[in-house]
């Protein structure tokens, strides 16, 4: 952070943060961590929305719901939250929250044990709570109550009863009634049981406000850290990229001056994301970092992360430290502006060929020669090397001009920008999955783009629950899941009726997270062919939950682009007839019956294509008008359903100005239980009431020739 901001504008992002909540300006250096005081609400705010990802301790699933349920606004529920996320206590967690915000009162048992766990809503969470509720209740030594929760811990049931009738007898001297006593004594080996250590868990809390603190204030150079630290992990540095999309960018209200020389306030502003952008050779370090560009503001509100050289595979250390030193310490040359001028500068030795071509097809060099070049400039890597071999050797011989200086490299001036002589061979460019290809290969997943975009509106359309989603599914719901095949393992059938077929186990990512699933020998022998590493399909199958984490048995397969004849189920055709008093205006009303006839003939021919067996879908007429929207069902019709079938209406209905006016749906999506969860629209009815006034041919009308 000191790095890469000034001393005023740290204080300023955090003191100007504060004064919004009316809070006094900290005293002390802002990155002072433990100085820190833990009364600032916007920090409390980042544990409130859940968004912890990269904050000690606060990161599972399970704790970011809590923290949502919890809405902690103070140091003590960070503490309590630490121990409560665990077996046995986290069945307390719902009477915190209740408790917590008025939901539920909070019982009286005795002045003292209401004294002990008032911070925690009458609930004895910590093992120092138990202690002392047995020592001053109880009247039994600090020391013996120690003992006893470990005695407790230990079911030592012999110690445990030789406590009892002594802190009955302590707490009958204190008001208590017997079986009040027992009950309390009882509820105390429940509590010590799993009782947590408060000291440990504050010493956590204060950790995870800490680490919340500086991503609240100071977001890219904190997930910048963070990316650095995980990057040994693909998967993590996947995740954290993901991570930094979503991250809030607070920005504190600055004061500024007014007319008259008066002091006012702007408001305080914020933007969600922070770019992760690749490696680049002439902005990267050595791990992830933070940068701006030339006139870019450097405050919290600006900046993007770069990865780090060493993020590429077979880029280490030892090569991106020379690559750093030849940018930063030739005063004369500055930023490298071509690979010729990179292979003249770098000391080959340490950086060798395998390292250049890596940098390469992870776009380290794209800010010079443009992403469309990296083919060319892999061509042209021999060639580059050879130039900055002759002058490394001209440097070593001390070849020098008539002023007494090293002479160039004849080949230096050409190798500048916009400079005539050596120049990238003309190759055709990598296609976008080539492309791609190489960045997984030496990065470990894509960067610039993925293969799934493609299908990103598609994988939306059809598939009725995500990665993430599974993971809270009961078995045996049913589910279509999307996205791209991480993994495929074909095996034999070993046992059983099937013995000898095959069968594969394979791992489906989408942009949530991924789920393995498994495909028996006779889905195998129809969809074996669709089965290809990075390949986007949809997989339609239940969901398995006999181990720790879910997974799907497989009953079909569709590839991305047969999805919409494949998938749908409903096609949905709005209609937005134009106001009453124009409908005759320059015979509009006569073409839009004639747009109609034409409609109705493309869903007759596309109602009488398809094989047997092909999916049909029924089809809906959207009715819009006077602001409101009646959904029709054609009945008994069913058509075929492909990609282009949107723009074929769109095209009859003389559709132009890119409205949408013909959607695909695949089957309803599912909440968080497996249930179906219905289209937001109006529900579907079978017949639309016809308006008072027109003619008397029926009371009702369900066909596309009435409209």
């Amino acid at each position: 952070i000191r790095n890469s901001l000034d001393e005023k504008t740290i204080r300023a992002t955090v003191n100007n943060g504060r004064k919004a909540q009316g809070l006094e300006p900290l005293a002390i250096d802002p990155l002072d961590l433990d100085r820190l005081t833990f009364d600032d609400q916007n920090v409390f705010d980042l544990f409130r929305r859940g968004e912890t990802a990269g904050v000690f301790q606060f990161e599972s699933g399970g704790m970011r719901n809590l923290l949502v349920g919890m809405k902690p606004d103070r140091l003590e529920d960070l503490i309590a939250a630490n121990a409560l996320f665990r077996p046995g206590p986290m069945d307390l967690i719902p009477d915190y929250c209740d408790r917590k915000h008025k939901r539920k009162p909070v019982p009286n048992v005795h002045p003292i044990v209401d004294g002990f766990t008032s911070e925690t809503h009458g609930i004895m969470v910590y093992q120092e709570q138990v202690m002392q509720i047995v020592h001053g209740l109880g009247s039994i030594p600090l020391r013996a109550a120690y003992t006893l929760i470990k005695d407790i811990s230990k079911k030592k049931q012999k110690s445990i009863d030789a406590v009892r009738p002594k802190f009955v007898e302590g707490a009958e001297k204190q008001g208590l009634t017997r079986n009040k006593a027992e009950e309390l004594f009882d509820l105390i080996l429940k509590f010590a049981g799993y009782g947590f250590n408060k000291s440990h868990s504050t010493g956590y809390a204060i950790i995870a406000y800490q680490t919340a603190y500086l991503k609240t204030y100071f977001p890219v150079q904190y997930m910048a850290a963070v990316l650095t630290y995980e990057s040994v992990s693909t998967e993590k540095v996947v995740e954290y990229c993901d991570e930094c999309r979503r991250v809030l960018r607070y920005a504190p209200p600055q004061e500024k001056t007014g007319k008259g020389g008066k002091k006012g306030g702007t408001a305080a502003t914020s933007n969600r994301g922070i770019e992760v952008k690749g490696p680049d050779i002439n902005l990267s370090d050595v791990g992830f970092a933070d940068v701006f560009l030339p006139g870019e503001p450097r405050d919290t509100a600006h900046g993007h992360i770069r990865f780090g050289l060493s993020a590429v595979k077979g880029v280490g250390e030892s090569a991106v430290n020379p690559i750093l030193k030849a940018r930063r310490d030739d005063k004369s040359h500055g930023p490298f502006t071509s690979l010729f001028d990179f292979c003249e500068r770098v000391p080959l030795g340490s950086v060798n060929r395998a390292t250049i071509e890596a940098l390469i097809k992870c776009g380290a060099f794209d800010s010079v020669h443009g992403m469309e070049h990296r083919a060319a400039m892999v061509e042209a890597l021999d060639a580059a090397i050879s130039v900055g071999q002759r002058a490394a050797a001209d440097r070593d011989s001390g070849q020098l001009n008539m002023f007494g200086m090293i002479e160039p490299a004849p080949d230096k001036a050409a190798s500048a920008p916009g400079a005539p002589g050596v120049q990238l061979p003309r190759v055709a460019p990598w296609s976008n999955n080539e492309q791609l290809a190489f960045e997984k290969s030496v990065l470990g997943f894509y960067l610039s783009s993925h293969p799934m975009d493609q299908y990103r509106d598609t994988l939306d359309c059809f598939a009725t629950a995500t990665c993430a989603e599974i993971e809270k599914f009961e078995g045996e719901i049913e589910v279509v899941l999307g996205g791209m095949l991480t993994r495929i393992k074909p095996t034999v059938v070993k046992n059983g009726r099937s013995a000898g077929a095959k069968m594969a186990m394979i791992t489906i990512q989408d942009n949530t997270g991924s789920l393995e699933g498994v495909i028996f020998s006779e889905a195998y022998a129809t969809h074996a062919p669709l089965l290809e590493l990075d390949a986007t399909v949809f997989v339609k199958g239940k969901i398995d939950r006999k181990r720790d984490r879910p997974s799907i048995r497989v009953d079909q397969v569709v590839a991305a682009r047969d999805a919409a004849s494949q998938l749908t189920q409903a096609v949905h055709i709005a209609l937005r007839p134009p106001p009453a008093d124009l409908y005759h205006v320059n015979g509009y009303g006569d073409s839009l019956r004639d747009d109609l006839v034409r409609l109705r003939e493309l869903l007759r021919v596309a109602g009488n294509n398809g094989h047997n067996g092909h999916r049909k879908a029924e089809v809906f007429l959207d009715v819009h008008q006077d602001g409101q929207v009646v959904s029709m069902r054609l009945n008994g019709m069913r058509i075929a359903v492909d990609a282009d079938l949107p723009a074929r209406v769109a095209t009859t209905l003389h559709i132009e100005n890119g409205q949408p006016c013909c959607t695909l749906r695949g089957a309803p999506k599912l909440n968080r239980r497996g249930a179906a969860v219905l289209h937001n629209d109006a529900a579907p009815i079978d017949r639309l009431q016809r308006h008072p006034g027109d003619d008397d041919e029926g009371e009702f009308c369900a066909s596309i020739d009435r409209y």
